[in-house]
């Protein structure tokens, strides 16, 4: 039997999620309905989702009739790696590489240590390298109304 590592169904739905929200024109917000209709995500579950990549600053929410979500910054800005250690925290390939966890009583005199840091390594590198505009799903057409985010008057 094979095993894989696997990838929380909370990190793919956030990052369903924020290329669902990278594929808006800029400046526009959408519903959290939309979100979870499109993208095949549990309502309930993108909520929970939605509010910590907003306490994350990833994405904002704008209240009232014509509210929604977008991304708080430009897609470009956004890695791949700050949105799964926004909803998940930071990802280690085993406990050995676990930033807090300061290795174990064998790591010192492990052979193995070199090798699973060096993929934990490269996996953040391609994960930190990758940016949502790159992914980010632009053939999608939105079917509910977008609504144009204003801006805020300048001070």
């Amino acid at each position: 039997m094979q095993h894989a590592f696997q990838i929380s169904r909370k990190i793919e739905y956030g990052t369903r999620a924020m290329l669902f929200l990278a594929s808006l024109p800029d400046g526009m917000t959408t519903s959290i309905r939309e979100i979870a209709q499109r993208m095949a995500i549990p309502e309930d579950f993108l909520a929970k989702i939605l509010k910590t990549l907003v306490k994350s600053k990833l994405v904002k929410s704008v209240r009232g009739s014509h509210g929604g979500y977008s991304l708080a910054q430009h897609a470009s800005e956004i890695s791949f790696l700050q949105v799964i250690e926004a909803v998940e925290g930071p990802i280690s390939v085993n406990v050995c590489t676990d930033r807090d966890h300061g290795g174990c009583d064998f790591t010192k005199s492990c052979t193995m240590f070199s090798v699973w840091r060096l993929g934990q390594e490269r996996m953040l590198e391609v994960y930190r390298g990758t940016k949502l505009d790159k992914l980010a799903m632009r053939q999608l057409t939105h079917r509910s109304p977008v609504v144009r985010v204003k801006a805020s008057p300048s001070p």
